[in-house]
């Protein structure tokens, strides 16, 4: 072995051990699930489900169905709340109780809302149900 295979060599176990010791996790403590986990994936969905909703409400008012206006505004005002508790939960905030006790409010608005066009609209449908599924959530967490 000659010097320039032997610095290769040295160089190839210091990386291996540098990228070893950069996926060992095994100092974290995790103590389980996140203590806001149901709250996040409910407003998660509520998110998904919500864009659909809005987009599909965007698309009938350009075609002049004004009524879908109410539905628009709630959806707007319940992706608002919720990517916030997102934020908010996932860092476990103090001010994440506050707003998840607001998003019941504002997910049940926008389930009311929806609901008048379920039976037309898959996507206030979806959004209603995702609605529903947060503000328990929510309800729970908080209460």
């Amino acid at each position: 072995m000659n010097r320039r295979d032997a610095l290769f060599a040295t160089g190839a176990l210091l990386a291996a051990g540098a990228a070893s010791a950069a996926t060992d996790h095994s100092h974290h403590h995790h103590a389980g699930p996140h203590p806001w986990q149901a709250v996040l994936d409910t407003a998660g969905i509520c998110i998904e489900k919500g864009e659909v909703c809005l987009t599909h409400c965007i698309m009938l008012m350009g075609e002049g169905d004004k009524t879908m206006a109410a539905c628009a505004t709630s959806v707007r005002d319940m992706l608002a709340s919720c990517r916030a508790l997102i934020t908010l939960a996932g860092a476990e905030s103090k001010f994440a109780p506050k707003l998840a006790a607001l998003c019941v409010d504002v997910c049940k608005a926008c389930e009311a809302e929806c609901k008048k066009h379920a039976d037309k609209h898959k996507a206030c449908k979806e959004c209603m149900e995702s609605c529903t599924e947060c503000a328990k959530a929510c309800k729970a967490k908080v209460a």
